[in-house]
């Protein structure tokens, strides 16, 4: 019976890959260097945006990151709001909170700063305004019929790479599930990697981040959708990765660390949204909603039981991943085995946990469904997992 499912998984796949090929996905214009969020907020008024919502958390703002940016916006005449209700894992009643503020205010552009929830909100804060629908209407596969408010970025983590990505991801507060929107509406128009906002980040943060960042580019490359372009991003990405998280972790305020965590986060972010992930962040949703697990922290738990568990579908490309970091050449089932290993000991570095034992038997069965869910209808995954071996992947991680 499993067999005839992954036949009509890998269909459905085929399909949505055509249907993939069809739409545009615009790249963000890039500022990137010390002071390049300067330089984008400058850009805003060429645009011809007036009136900016800026959309972020209260930690930013209570610590005068945006100091610099408002100056800007006076200097050039952009009159702001700022919004700063966002929260981990944002719901639909924070991004309506945000859209309530942005009517008030008349704003006609949107500019996000902060971390993958503050971007998040902003995509669709922006499409939120400009679609007569509901939100929950705009979550799922090609689901926004109109461009939103111009949208500008500034991440002031390096992982998720959600600056130049087609997608935001959603929490419904009544079923405690993460619903993800994927339009190519939801790319930013530009965005600024600037090393001198992540300076301040704390360590476990920073690990947790780089980790999220490094599974974008792990899983986009061992993907079945992945394609030459795709794979240079990812390979950019896990060099930069590997090289750079631990003198960050150890060295905050390394601003060449820093910059090339940036740069390794928007690669892996540019691979992920053609190529798309797999198992990892679909198990690793469950576990934000059900137990609220930061994303990073949640995708460095989940790597590694998941690249075991591809086994020899996977050994080709985890090889040639092994090989971009430095392994030494040997068999593919080697250079894979080892690349896993470097994996496991560059999370044990950045002290991050393997186990989580939060985890309630009872939940198991329903996360692993969920998880298998969105897996098999979005993720082209080089192997595929029935329910029994995703409840024991589940159960791995609480010992």
């Amino acid at each position: 019976m499993f067999k005839l499912q992954v036949i009509f998984y890998k269909s459905f796949m085929w399909i949505l890959e055509i249907a993939m090929k069809l739409i545009p996905l615009p790249k963000p214009t890039l500022f990137v260097g010390q002071g390049s969020a300067l330089q984008l907020a400058q850009s805003i008024s060429t645009m011809g945006s007036q009136r900016l919502l800026i959309v972020t958390d209260k930690v930013i703002n209570e610590l005068g990151m945006l100091e610099g940016i408002k100056q800007v916006c006076q200097e050039t005449g952009v009159n702001i709001e700022i919004y700063d209700g966002i929260l981990p894992d944002p719901t639909f009643e924070l991004i309506e909170s945000g859209m309530a503020i942005a009517r008030a205010h008349k704003s006609d552009a949107i500019l996000a700063v902060g971390g993958g929830s503050s971007i998040d909100a902003a995509k669709m804060i922006s499409v939120g305004l400009t679609n007569n629908k509901p939100l929950s209407q705009l979550t799922g596969m090609l689901k926004i019929s109109e461009s939103g408010l111009p949208l500008y970025v500034i991440p002031t983590t390096a992982g998720t790479g959600s600056e130049v990505t087609a997608a935001a991801v959603i929490t419904d507060s009544s079923s405690g599930q993460k619903l993800s929107a994927i339009d190519g509406k939801l790319v930013p128009f530009s965005a600024a990697l600037d090393p001198t906002l992540m300076t301040g980040l704390p360590a476990p943060i920073t690990a947790a981040t780089g980790i999220d960042a490094l599974t974008h580019a792990v899983e986009a490359y061992v993907s079945c959708a992945a394609t030459e372009e795709t794979d240079k991003h990812a390979l950019a990405a896990t060099r930069l990765i590997f090289k750079h998280l631990p003198t960050a972790y150890t060295d905050g305020s390394n601003l060449v660390a820093r910059e090339a965590l940036a740069l390794g986060s928007c690669y892996a972010g540019l691979a992920f949204t053609k190529a798309r992930v797999g198992y990892v962040h679909a198990v690793a949703h469950q576990l934000g909603a059900k137990y609220h697990v930061p994303h990073g922290l949640a995708n460095a738990l989940v790597l590694p039981y998941v690249l075991d568990f591809y086994g020899t579908s996977a050994h080709e490309r985890l090889a040639e991943l092994a090989l971009e970091i430095g392994i030494a050449p040997s068999t593919q089932a080697q250079q894979a085995q080892q690349f896993i290993a470097q994996v496991k000991s560059l999370i044990a570095a950045l002290d991050l946990p393997n186990t989580l034992k939060d985890i309630i038997d009872s939940d198991i069965p329903e996360m692993a469904k969920n998880a298998l869910k969105e897996a098999h209808y979005l993720y082209p995954v080089p192997r595929y997992m029935d329910q029994a071996q995703c409840e024991g992947l589940i159960t791995s991680l609480k010992s």
